[in-house]
């Protein structure tokens, strides 16, 4: 789709990495038409269907705050047909990732009110749960994206239910890469977007992608002005900086939890041995530790 924004980026374009979770909420949740359109493109090329979002659903805690937050920033709106969408961008997903994305799946569903005597089941909108995945791979196969959705696998039959999780794993993007833009799905030119946008080697890829998609070209235009805003800038690197250090003083916590662990189970069964507690009992009562 040809844009109405012209926009390209120099070589000396100092980009903020809008791969950080924080950076992608930022970027397609500010309050102008720009994000908006943004959003609603990024939205419509993931679920395969023209869709305008109209709603952001307030998260708790607050967008610009840091204190008691979750790790995860997502963007939580619904369409103007009233349908649901959770949009989450995750630098480093867990291992546990596919079925975290299944749990919110169903919570994003079921949360729907549908009580009182004037409406049904049928008036349950359908819901997506969209998670950009930048750094691990989740799924064996060779392809970045994926749409989940309840069906029968022996016999290929469709529940045709309402809730959908789609994903996008940006480490399998090598061979999407390298085709002329004009030959990329919509998808396929977000990703590499996505991708490859703090790479200055594919700089000249990322315009075409640009020139090409206006939801892309309206998204960079945000995020240009957020990395030449100094405060802006600064705060964001703030907020990441706060993630990275609660992230490692969890992950030391538990590492110290378990050396800890370890070296009162080494100091019992030598007091054990001391006591004259047979070998065998001992090595059957800690598992051969």
């Amino acid at each position: 789709m040809a844009v109405a924004v012209k926009i390209r980026f120099d070589d000396s374009d100092d980009l903020i990495d809008i791969c950080m979770d924080n950076v992608f909420k930022a970027v397609f949740t500010k309050d102008i038409p720009a994000s908006q359109t943004a959003l609603s493109r990024l939205v419509s090329a993931i679920i395969d269907r023209d869709v305008q979002i109209i709603t952001i659903v307030a998260n708790e805690p607050p967008v610009d705050s840091l204190r008691d937050r979750q790790i995860r920033f997502d963007i939580n709106c619904r369409a103007e047909d009233g349908e649901l969408v959770n949009v989450e961008m995750s630098l480093n997903p867990d291992p546990f990732e596919p079925v975290r994305l299944e749990f919110h799946a169903g919570k994003l569903f079921t949360g729907q009110d549908i009580r009182g005597t004037e409406k049904t089941y049928d008036d349950l909108q359908r819901a997506y749960q969209i998670a950009i995945l930048v750094k691990e791979r989740f799924f064996s196969d060779g392809d970045f994206f994926h749409s989940f959705e309840y069906y029968d696998p022996a016999r290929r039959v469709s529940l045709d239910g309402r809730t959908r999780i789609l994903t996008l794993e940006l480490s399998k993007l090598d061979n999407v890469a390298q085709k002329p833009t004009a030959q990329m799905s919509a998808p396929e030119l977000w990703a590499v977007y996505f991708r490859y946008l703090k790479d200055n080697s594919m700089r000249a890829k990322i315009n075409e992608i640009l020139a090409r998609e206006e939801g892309i070209a309206m998204a960079s235009e945000v995020l240009l002005s957020i990395s030449r805003d100094e405060a802006e800038r600064a705060r964001l690197m703030s907020e990441y900086k706060y993630q990275l250090d609660m992230q490692s003083k969890l992950v030391h916590a538990k590492r110290e939890g378990r050396q800890e662990g370890k070296q009162e189970g080494r100091e019992e069964i030598i007091k054990l041995l001391k006591s004259g507690k047979p070998l065998d009992e001992v090595i059957k009562e800690y598992g051969g530790n």
